[in-house]
C-alpha cells in the first residue's frame, strides 16, 4: 500500500472530490483518480461512490479513512522529527476562528516573527469544528478554537478569554427593544458557516428567546457580518474585543449577556501523540507566560 495513495484517499474524502482533492495536492485529476483507482484494487472494494455531486464514502472508504489519516499525519511527523535539531525552523501551520486571528493573533505572531525568524508560518482561519479536524488529521500543527474541547488525542493549552456579546443595529438600545421590536420569529441570525462555535451559541441563545424558527443567514468575513448587522440586516454574537476594535463599532449596539453564554475561552489545540517540533516548542512559549493565559 503506497503512502501517497493513502494521502490522495485521505484528501478526496476530506475535500469530497476529485477536482478539489487535486487542487489541494498540487497535482492534476488524472493523477488522484489513478491513485484511488489503484488502492481500490488493492484493497479489492471500492472506498468512494461517485454521484453528480462528486464522491462519498462507501462502508469500506469510511472504516479505512481514520487509518489513512494517522498514516498521512504519523509520516508528516516524522519527516519532521528527522529533520528536527533542535532549532526553531521550518514550517509551522496554525490555524484559528477568523475573531481570533483578527484581534488577539496579529501581536503574538509578530513577536514569534521577530524571535524565531527561520520558522515559515502559515495560518488558517476556519470554524472550531474544521481547525478540530485539521489538527487530528495532522493538517495543523495546532489551531485557536472555542471551549471546550474534550478529545482524548488532543491536548488544550488556555489562551484567551472573551466575553461574548449580542450584536444589533444601532437602533435597537436594549434587548427589551429587540425583542419587542421584532417578528415573532425573530430577527434574522447572521452567523458564519457550520462548525462555528459562536453560531451554536448564537442559536441556543435564539432558542431560550423564544426564536428557534428564526430565519440564518450565512457570512464568510468578520466585517461583512458586522456592516450587515449595522445596516440591521440581523443580529449576530460576536467577542466583545472583536467589535470594538470594529471600524463600524459606532453603528452597532452590544448587547451583555448572562455569564452562561457569553463567557468563552479559546484554546489553542495540539495533538497528544507525535514530535513536537522545535517550531511548535517555540510558538507555545510564545503563547503561554509561566503557564498563565496570556490575555483576557
Amino acid at each position: 500500500m503506497e503512502l501517497s495513495d493513502i494521502q490522495t484517499f485521505a484528501a478526496v474524502a476530506r475535500t469530497g472530490g476529485i477536482t478539489r482533492a487535486a487542487e489541494e495536492l498540487n497535482t492534476v485529476q488524472s493523477n488522484v483518480t489513478q491513485r484511488i483507482k489503484a488502492l481500490e484494487a488493492e484493497i479489492g472494494t471500492p472506498l468512494f461512490e461517485r454521484h453528480s455531486r462528486g464522491m462519498a464514502l462507501t462502508g469500506a472508504g469510511k472504516r479505512l479513512l481514520p487509518y489513512a489519516q494517522r498514516m498521512a499525519a504519523l509520516s508528516r511527523e516524522a519527516v519532521l522529527a528527522a529533520r528536527d535539531d533542535g532549532e526553531p525552523k521550518g514550517p509551522l501551520s496554525i490555524g484559528s476562528m477568523e475573531t481570533t486571528a483578527a484581534v488577539r493573533l496579529p501581536p503574538l505572531l509578530a513577536d514569534f516573527h521577530r524571535r524565531f525568524p527561520a520558522v515559515r508560518l502559515s495560518l488558517r482561519t476556519s470554524p472550531t469544528a474544521d481547525l478540530v479536524t485539521g489538527v487530528l488529521e495532522g493538517t495543523l500543527d495546532g489551531a485557536f478554537v472555542a471551549g471546550p474541547i474534550a478529545h482524548d488525542d488532543l491536548v488544550a493549552t488556555s489562551a484567551f478569554r472573551e466575553e461574548l456579546v449580542l450584536v444589533s443595529a444601532r437602533r435597537w438600545s436594549s434587548l427589551a427593544e429587540l425583542r419587542a421590536g421584532t417578528p415573532e420569529s425573530g430577527p434574522t441570525a447572521l452567523v458564519f458557516r457550520t462548525g462555528c462555535t459562536y453560531r451554536q451559541r448564537l442559536e441556543q441563545i435564539f432558542v431560550e428567546f423564544g426564536w428557534p424558527s428564526a430565519a440564518r443567514f450565512e457570512l464568510g468575513t468578520l466585517d461583512g457580518m458586522i456592516g450587515c448587522v449595522a445596516a440591521d440586516m440581523g443580529v449576530t454574537l460576536l467577542p466583545r474585543a472583536v467589535v470594538e476594535r470594529s471600524a463600524m463599532n459606532g453603528s452597532v449596539t452590544m448587547h451583555a449577556l448572562s455569564p452562561s453564554h457569553g463567557r468563552v475561552e479559546t484554546l489553542f489545540i495540539q495533538r497528544r501523540a507525535g514530535h513536537q517540533t522545535s517550531a511548535l516548542q517555540s510558538f507555545l512559549s510564545c503563547l503561554t507566560r509561566d503557564g498563565d493565559i496570556i490575555a483576557a
